[in-house]
């Protein structure tokens, strides 16, 4: 039965122009094996309808589809004769054999899908994943929850096509982690129902510090003629955030929707053997882990901190619906006014603790010139009496000052101490103004 399905609702690539609703079965997330037809039927219903009107009323940027804008990666391409092409080339074949994984299932199967656990974190388009999902059609998905729409969103795409593992012996999908880097390798795969046109050899290359590498080691005929009616064909990076929205079909379920909001597309036409592409992650929000990074980093732009989820991001991430729920925006509306009033502040005043040291040392300055003039008035008057022994008021000047009576020294103690004080709030003003700019 499909009416307790969740449902999956997709946007992005040619679904911009079509609001594709898909209801899906919840993959079991211990299973290994995973279909990933895109026109598979049985509880999947497909249902589109235009959505030019809803795309252009969407004001946010995180409805909005961005095709490489080079704001989250930068990309390099190398060609045949670049020595590069060859440095970036993993050779599986030269490793022990037990660094290297035959994927059993998928080297003798047709659109499947299997699970891979990596040994470190990687990075990807600033999330960090531990789990990724290889596909014999020549990527990897890297969504958190499956469905049957795995070649949408969410992948790394050396080349996206309708490959046939099991079509040969010789066909095989291997693997390799050892600990900095993971490959992947489709080797000697052949296109479904196109087998005369050659076997192609490629690999994804994932590095530990988020860099990515497609190689290409055979590519028999140019991928612009690889269209396929039956698998989509796509080389690049994809990422995608989901939303949990009440179904207006189904009162008891809720309509999981995809939103595309990025993707890196190449050249194909700078496909060729003995190719490579090198693609370098950019600075995200998400890498920064206080609100001063967060406010300040030069090398992000757009950042807000959520107090509430300790965490700095644009609002346009994985994250988001948790973003929106826990009330972030208007939280950040806030951190951004109050970082802007103090940081008005601080530009027209200066910085407080300044005027509080220079008007420390002046006071100082005249205590000491006062005690030094005291010294020396003493050392007169003692010279006076002891010359003089007989004029009264000297005597009377004594007098006062065996009392310890000396007003203005008293007061200059005071204003000393005073001055000090206004120093220290100066100081815990400018401590106040950093906590605000650390939002608290």
């Amino acid at each position: 039965m499909c009416k307790q399905l969740p449902q999956v609702e997709l946007f992005g690539q040619k679904e911009r122009r079509s609001r594709c609703l898909v209801r899906w079965f919840p993959t079991n997330p211990s299973t290994q094996n995973i279909s990933h037809n895109p026109f598979s039927i049985g509880c999947m219903s497909l249902i589109c309808e235009q959505i030019n009107q809803r795309m252009k009323q969407r004001k946010q940027k995180s409805t909005g589809f961005c095709e490489d804008t080079q704001q989250y990666y930068t990309w390099k391409s190398f060609g045949p004769t670049d020595r590069r092409t060859k440095d970036l080339w993993i050779d599986l074949n030269t490793l022990h054999k037990s660094q290297v994984q035959i994927h059993g299932i998928l080297s003798n199967a047709h659109r499947q899908a299997a699970r891979v656990a990596l040994s470190f974190d990687f990075p990807f388009y600033g999330h960090h994943l531990r789990q990724i999902i290889v596909a014999t059609g020549g990527f990897i998905f890297m969504g958190e929850i499956t469905h049957r729409m795995l070649t949408a969103t969410q992948y790394i795409a050396p080349l996206m096509a309708n490959f046939d593992p099991s079509f040969s012996k010789n066909s095989t999908v291997r693997y390799s982690d050892n600990g900095n880097l993971f490959v992947v390798q489709w080797d000697k795969v052949h296109l479904k129902d196109r087998e005369a046109e050659g076997p192609f050899t490629f690999q994804a290359v994932l590095h530990r510090n988020g860099t990515i590498v497609f190689n290409y080691r055979d590519i028999p005929i140019p991928v612009e003629k690889m269209n396929s009616t039956e698998h989509p064909v796509k080389v690049g990076l994809s990422d995608a955030f989901m939303a949990l929205l009440p179904s207006s079909q189904l009162p008891d379920a809720n309509r999981r929707t995809i939103y595309e909001y990025h993707r890196v597309e190449i050249d194909i036409t700078k496909i060729v053997s003995r190719s490579a592409f090198d693609f370098t992650p950019l600075p995200t929000c998400l890498q920064h882990t206080s609100c001063d990074l967060c406010l300040t980093s030069n090398l992000t732009t757009g950042c807000g901190w959520c107090n509430t989820l300790q965490r700095c991001s644009d609002g346009i991430d994985r994250h988001r619906q948790e973003w929106l729920d826990y009330n972030c925006p208007e939280e950040v509306r806030h951190i951004f006014q109050l970082y802007n009033r103090e940081m008005s502040s601080y530009i027209q005043t200066g910085p407080p603790n300044h005027k509080g040291k220079t008007g420390n040392l002046a006071i100082i300055a005249g205590v000491v010139a006062a005690l030094v003039l005291l010294v020396v008035l003493t050392l007169l008057a003692v010279y006076y009496i002891n010359t003089h022994p007989t004029v009264a008021p000297p005597f009377y000047l004594m007098q006062r000052r065996t009392n310890n009576y000396w007003p203005s020294m008293k007061f200059r103690n005071q204003g000393c101490h005073s001055s000090y004080a206004e120093v220290e709030l100066g100081g815990h003003e400018k401590d106040g103004f950093i906590e605000a700019e650390q939002c608290c």
